[in-house]
C-alpha cells in the first residue's frame, strides 16, 4: 500500500476527473550554522527511554533517549537495519513503541488520535509516494481536501507551494507524475508534505533515488525552503555528506542504538565511538 496513505489513516476516494478536489575542502559541504541551537524551543519531538521489540524477539530500538528542538533539522543515519525507519514509523504512529513514551509537541503520542497526529505531520517517502492516477494539484491537495478546505484556499495552496518548491504551477498542476522527472516528482512530494502547514516534516530518504545533479539541487532547494519556513525536520538517510550537509544535528545509529548525537562540527571532530570514527573516516577518504 501506498506509505502516504498508511500515514494519511484511512484511505481517501479516488476520483479521476477535475473535481476531485473541488471541495579544509570538506567543510564546504558542511551546513553553515546560522541559527543558534540553544535559542530554539526544546520538546518539538522527544523519544523517552524507547525499545522496540518484534514478535521474534529481535530489537530494532533499544533503550532510546533522544529529542528534536522546534525548527530543528535532525538527520538520522546509519546502514540497513539500524532502525532509522522505525523512528520515523514511531513518531507518527503506524507502529507502537514496547515500552517507553514518544512525545509530540508536549503530549504523549499514546493520547493523540493517530489520523489526526498523522495529518499534522508532514511526510516525504523515498519514492514520493505520489498517487499515479491523481494530477499534481489533486495530489498537493490531499491532506488540506482532507481538512475540509475550501476548493479556492485548495488552489491557492496548490500554486504557492509548487512556486516555493521552483515549479510553474500553470505548466505542472494538470499533469500526472508519470510525466514529470524524477526530480520533478520529488519536488512535488515535499510541496504536499508542507500543504496543510505541518509544523513538523518527516523525510525518508528522499533523494536517494536521484541522480548526483538532481540530488545535489534539491539539496539546495531544502536548505532555501528550511531558512525561510523553520520547519521541525527528521531527515532519514544513508549519505553522511547529505547529513552533514542538511542536518542542524546529526543522529548516527548502528543496530539499534545511539552512537552519537551532535552538530556536524562535533561528529566531525569528536568522534564519540570506533563506528562514529570509522564513519567520519570513510567520510574524508570519499571527499578525497
Amino acid at each position: 500500500m501506498n506509505p502516504v496513505i498508511l500515514a494519511m489513516g484511512n484511505p481517501p476516494h479516488v476520483h479521476h476527473d477535475d473535481d476531485a478536489f473541488s471541495s579544509p575542502h570538506y567543510l564546504s559541504s558542511v551546513k553553515p550554522h546560522t541559527r543558534e541551537l540553544v535559542h530554539m524551543k526544546p520538546g518539538a519531538l522527544e523519544i523517552q527511554q524507547v525499545s522496540k521489540q518484534f514478535p521474534d524477539g529481535t530489537y530494532a530500538l533499544r533503550n532510546i533517549e533522544w529529542g528534536v528542538k522546534e525548527g530543528e533539522t535532525m538527520a538520522l543515519i546509519g546502514e540497513s537495519g539500524s532502525g532509522k525507519t522505525t523512528f520515523l514509523r514511531l513518531l507518527n504512529r503506524l507502529i507502537e513503541p514496547t515500552a517507553g513514551t514518544v512525545v509530540i509537541q508536549g503530549k504523549p503520542a499514546c493520547l493523540q488520535d493517530p489520523i489526526q497526529l498523522r495529518r499534522r505531520l508532514g511526510y516525504v517517502p523515498q519514492d514520493g509516494g505520489l498517487f499515479p492516477h491523481w494530477t499534481i494539484k489533486q495530489n498537493v491537495c490531499l491532506v488540506p481536501h482532507l481538512l475540509g478546505w475550501t476548493s479556492e484556499q485548495q488552489l491557492k495552496r496548490v500554486d504557492m507551494l509548487l512556486s516555493l518548491v521552483n515549479l510553474d504551477s500553470s505548466q505542472i498542476a494538470e499533469r500526472y507524475p508519470i510525466e514529470l522527472s524524477g526530480g520533478q516528482r520529488q519536488r512535488v512530494a515535499v510541496a504536499r508534505a508542507l500543504a496543510a502547514d505541518p509544523p513538523i516534516v518527516l523525510l525518508d530518504e528522499p533523494f536517494g533515488a536521484l541522480d548526483p545533479l538532481t540530488r545535489h539541487d534539491l539539496q539546495d532547494q531544502f536548505l532555501s525552503l528550511q531558512a525561510k519556513l523553520q520547519k521541525t525536520m527528521v531527515l532519514v538517510t544513508h549519505d553522511m555528506s547529505e547529513a552533514f550537509r542538511l542536518g542542524d544535528r546529526i543522529t548516527i545509529l548502528k543496530e539499534g542504538h545511539i552512537q552519537q548525537i551532535g552538530t556536524p562540527h562535533e561528529i566531525l571532530h569528536s568522534p564519540a565511538t570506533p563506528y562514529v570514527h570509522l564513519l567520519v573516516q570513510h567520510y574524508h577518504a570519499h571527499r578525497g
